[in-house]
């Protein structure tokens, strides 16, 4: 009890007064490193195939939490029809997959390309573990325990709704199965260290930049010359 307490009553409040604290500090402070820091023009193609798979997975997986979050009524009214359930199910499944396959690029390209590796630091690889640990105990949740997007806004969300209301009710994923609450956890530890990584890039990003055509670059002299 006390565990699910300090996990589930504590954690999440200490993970955001850490994520507003040093995200209010550091954009005061260090507003030039509210950036992705991003190492794409060291090298672009691996960059390509690592970055765009996982950030359109995670955008989609994480859109149906917020779904689940917001709307759990209606989400359980869609999945009342078996099809529409199975359709919602291997959906999330699917990009979920794709946002791995995307981490999975960044990792390697990191670890391979000698460019992109000297601009690589321990915080990168902390930030890496913890992202690969969220979508693997997700797939894994997907996998293992089912229908997540019923239970999800059936359990999951009144005790989320219960935190915000500053009343925490541990007692609504106390009974969760293990992958299930490793899934919850590392999601409040990458809240917590959201402010001090490369992340913070997403609370400035330019939004079009999601569905604008590609930027080109023209050379207007020959690249032989140094001015």
């Amino acid at each position: 009890m006390i565990n699910d307490l300090l996990l589930y009553g504590a954690l999440p409040y200490a993970a955001t007064v850490v994520f507003l604290i040093v995200t209010i500090q550091r954009y005061r402070q260090r507003s030039f490193t509210y950036s992705s820091l991003s190492s794409q023009f060291l090298e672009n193609q691996h960059h390509f195939w690592g970055s765009v798979p996982f950030h359109y997975g995670l955008l989609v997986v994480l859109a149906g939490h917020l779904l689940a979050l917001l709307l759990p009524r209606a989400v359980l009214w869609w999945n009342a029809e078996p099809l529409r359930l199975y359709a919602l199910e291997i959906t999330g499944l699917a990009f979920a997959l794709l946002a791995l396959v995307g981490l999975v690029n960044i990792v390697v390209r990191r670890a391979s390309v000698p460019k992109a590796r000297v601009v690589t630091t321990t915080g990168d690889w902390v930030l890496n573990v913890l992202l690969g640990t969220q979508i693997l105990s997700g797939i894994g949740v997907a996998i293992v325990h089912g229908w997540g997007s019923s239970w999800f806004s059936s359990s999951v969300s009144p005790w989320l709704w219960s935190l915000a209301r500053l009343d925490p009710e541990v007692a609504w994923v106390a009974p969760l199965p293990w992958l299930v609450k490793v899934h919850i956890v590392n999601a409040w530890l990458l809240i917590g260290v959201f402010p001090f990584t490369r992340l913070v890039h997403v609370l400035v990003v330019p939004n079009p930049y999601l569905w604008r055509k590609t930027q080109v670059v023209l050379w207007n002299r020959p690249r032989t010359r140094s001015s």
